[in-house]
This record gives structure tokens, sequence and C-alpha cells, in this order.
């Protein structure tokens, strides 16, 4: 049984500052993407809003996960992305594929 995260991620950026969310990920991506365990980092657009995104992560385990969260890259994001953000991202979990 694999023990793979996958997170979606819902983030709304002030209004007018969805610019500023798409330039901090294209900083960000090579750098996550480049980490032990990260299988998918993925910035989407929401149609219709341009200061509303989702953002899909999988991971290879819950450690691969929690090494992310405490890379100079990732603390130094949290503490600037509240300049351009409306809100603290929403955060869910998704479980594993009952349907498959």
């Amino acid at each position: 049984m694999s023990n793979e995260v996958m997170l979606v991620i819902s983030i709304v950026a002030r209004p007018g500052k969805g610019c500023e969310q798409i330039v901090a990920f294209e900083k960000l991506a090579p750098l996550v993407r480049g980490e032990p365990g990260c299988l998918q980092y993925d910035l989407h657009a929401v149609v219709g809003d341009d200061d509303r995104f989702v953002l899909i992560e999988r991971w290879a385990s819950t450690e691969a996960l929690a090494a992310h969260d405490v890379t100079p890259h990732m603390i130094a994001a949290d503490l600037h992305s509240p300049t351009f953000r409306a809100a603290p991202a929403a955060v869910l979990e998704l479980g594993p594929n009952s349907l498959a």
C-alpha cells in the first residue's frame, strides 16, 4: 500500500493580485519539484476568476511532505504570500481513490 499524499489547495489572491501569485509560483515551482519525494506540484487558474487558483500537490510520503514544509524556500514563500493573498490557503488532503 502506498503512503502517497495528495493535496488540493485553494488559493485566493487579493483583487487584482493574481499575477503576483503566478510570479511567486513560477519562482518556487522548480525548487519544489526538485525536492526528494515531490511527484506533482502544479498551479491551475480558475476559469473566469483571475484571482483564484488551485494547487495540486502529490508527495511520495508524509515524510517528504513534512520535509518540504520546512525548506528555506517554503518558509520564505509563506512569509511573502500574505502580501498578495486574500486569506490563508485552504488545504484539503485527499484519501485513496475508492473508485479505482
